[in-house]
């Protein structure tokens, strides 16, 4: 987890500068951190940015507590798991960080209102879609069945197509990382969903 250091001690330092914490705390990976428009998109939820790039769903949990420390939000969203699965994890690995993240995450906050936006279709790792599945499938019928404060936002089937493959607009020429057309999406799925619990 060493190789994160820098961009945790970064965050670190944000959240002991700023006065005003903001009430929905966006956590998770560089799908999260490069998010430039979050402000603008979701001004209701008053949108604190707290990604870390290449950061895993395992380095979430790691450095939930240091990252966290001087915040009290209203509300938690995270994205993070295809880079666990790019690395060479399994879904049931993933599964369990996800856990992990749920009991550290009631641990500080109690029963905050958290969601789980699901695992993009990245183009450029269209080759273990399956895995992506299965790990969406996991962590959402965890949070139906075990997680009462937690909500699952289901991005995946609108970046599909018909034809099942991802779409080409919705990412940059990597493949991989969201372009505006794709932030734009998430900002009326992600809204919408969470603006619904209202």
């Amino acid at each position: 987890m060493f190789w994160y250091e820098n961009d945790v001690k970064t965050l670190e330092a944000t959240s002991k500068k700023i006065n005003y914490k903001g009430s929905t705390i966006f956590y998770g990976s560089s799908t999260i951190r490069m998010w430039d428009s979050l402000s603008a998109d979701l001004p209701d939820l008053d949108p604190v940015d707290l990604g870390f790039g290449g950061s895993t769903l395992a380095a979430c949990v790691w450095f939930f507590d240091r990252i966290m420390q001087n915040y009290n939000p209203r509300k938690l969203v995270v994205y993070a798991g295809d880079n666990d699965l790019s690395d060479g994890r399994h879904p049931e690995e993933l599964f369990i960080f996800f856990q992990q993240l749920a009991v550290v995450a009631k641990k500080r906050f109690g029963d905050l209102p958290c969601y789980f936006i699901s695992l993009k279709p990245s183009i450029s790792r269209f080759k273990i879609i399956d895995q992506y599945k299965y790990t969406n499938d996991l962590i959402s019928k965890e949070i139906a069945a075990e997680l009462p404060n937690w909500k699952f936002i289901d991005i995946f089937s609108a970046m599909l197509s018909p034809d099942g493959q991802p779409k080409k607009e919705l990412y940059l020429e990597d493949g991989l990382h969201l372009s505006k057309q794709g932030y734009n999406l998430w900002k009326t799925i992600v809204g919408d969903k969470i603006n619904a619990d209202h």
